[in-house]
């Protein structure tokens, strides 16, 4: 009865267009009501305990970090690096795509941000030089779902405040995941445009390649800095964010010299507005969560899942199952928001490394942002392609395929993920 409650308010309150974190106070008024006590004095406390959390500051920074890094010509830099390198191989401005969504999920850790900036550089490129669009858009769609999965990711944090879980453990276990999917992009990428005839750039000479890199070096070693900060102990996941906005502030003004102060103001309002929404979301879902597990949802829950509990990949499988057939219907951060304080309980009841669990949780909500007909990052490169949804589909089937590949790898296979986790440690 109460999962029916649960369920009813919030796809009921979902249905009526209200927005996600007012539909989880409607489904925790929901649950107050079905146990006999309105109280709005506890559900205003818990709200404002909901945001009050250390670790959400490294939320604005971040999102700040990434706004400051797209303004300030870092993003471009990547691209041109890569150009230099591997443009002129057959399908190279594919494998360009690929590396400049994988440094760049190292910086901002936002998808749809990636994917729009990565989209806007290279598919007039691509376009140009023959390559089929909707695989082109298609492949810049899965490559922009890395940046959830490899720190720093906004996702994880979420993630780390709701379930009580270590975010500087999530981020480095996050790393080779993420490796993996870009792996798996590259392998896919390379068989499904072998035959394609295009355009092959020239190559550079080593004088081009050196003087891109010697361009590119202040937005390559960013990401280094970050993951070896946390590594090494150096700095926590929240002052992570703060090094990378003065890096980036730094780097684009002043070593670029293409972030104007004038500009600054604009992209502060944009990150703020962001953070705004995130940690309201997040808020809202702590007060769910609190009530969730006064009702003993997640008991029923387990329950229901009580057949597979016996078998900790066979239950992975199940949840992932869930949690893939979930994210076509809802967006990464309600799917993340409703499902985490619903599932925690039963993992660590089932004996899961919670870390492992977050990675792989985090990167199905990823695979999730380009999955029809509601992924935002499918909607963005839409709109960058200047193509119909229909035609993109056709193009991402085979890297949307490869990325579900690797999560069901990561799924049999838990010590790809808890090994490296080890060492990083």
């Amino acid at each position: 009865m109460t999962v029916a409650v649960f369920t009813i308010s919030l796809l009921g309150a979902m249905a009526l267009g209200m927005p996600i974190a007012f539909a989880l106070l409607v489904c925790a008024v929901a649950l107050m009501v079905m146990q006999g006590q309105i109280d709005a004095t506890i559900l205003s406390q818990k709200l404002i305990e909901g945001a009050d959390s250390f670790p959400l500051l490294a939320i604005p920074f971040f999102m700040l970090a990434g706004e400051l890094m797209n303004a300030g010509g870092i993003s471009k830099r990547i691209v041109a690096f890569a150009l230099t390198w591997v443009g002129h191989v057959r399908g190279g401005l594919g494998l360009v795509a690929i590396f400049a969504a994988v440094v760049m999920a190292a910086i901002s850790g936002s998808a749809a941000a990636d994917a729009a900036a990565i989209g806007t550089l290279l598919i007039p490129m691509m376009r140009q030089a023959g390559y089929n669009v909707p695989r082109s858009a298609g492949l810049i769609a899965a490559g922009g779902v890395i940046a959830p999965v490899i720190p720093p990711s906004i996702g994880l944090i979420v993630f780390g405040v709701i379930a009580n879980v270590s975010i500087g453990k999530l981020f480095l276990a996050g790393i080779f995941p993420g490796l993996m999917m870009g792996t798996a992009l590259v392998l896919t990428w390379l068989w499904v445009a072998r035959k394609d005839k295009v355009a092959i750039l020239p190559k550079q000479g080593w004088g081009l390649r050196l003087k891109a890199g010697v361009d590119g070096i202040w937005a390559l070693v960013m990401p280094l800095g970050i993951i070896g900060g946390l590594k090494f102990g150096i700095f926590t996941p929240t002052e992570a964010g703060v090094a990378a906005c003065v890096y980036a502030f730094v780097v684009g003004a002043f070593v670029y010299r293409e972030l104007p102060l004038r500009q600054l103001y604009p992209l502060l309002v944009s990150a703020a507005r962001s953070t705004a929404v995130v940690v309201f979301l997040i808020a809202a879902a702590l007060v769910s969560a609190w009530l969730i597990t006064l009702s003993d949802v997640p008991g029923q829950v387990s329950a229901m899942l009580e057949p597979f509990m016996g078998n900790k990949i066979l239950l992975m499988f199940v949840i992932m199952a869930i949690v893939v057939i979930v994210g076509t219907a809802l967006d990464f951060a309600p799917t993340l928001m409703i499902l985490t304080p619903v599932l925690m309980p039963v993992i660590k009841q089932a004996g899961i490394d919670p870390v492992y669990f977050g990675v792989l949780f985090i990167m199905n909500n990823a695979i999730g942002l380009i999955t029809p007909p509601v992924g935002i990052v499918l909607n963005v490169i839409c709109g960058v392609a200047k193509i119909p949804m229909s035609d993109l589909m056709k193009g991402l089937w085979p890297f949307l395929w490869a990325e579900i590949a690797v999560l069901f790898l990561l799924v049999l296979f838990p010590d790809l993920v808890l090994i490296p986790l080890k060492w990083l440690s």
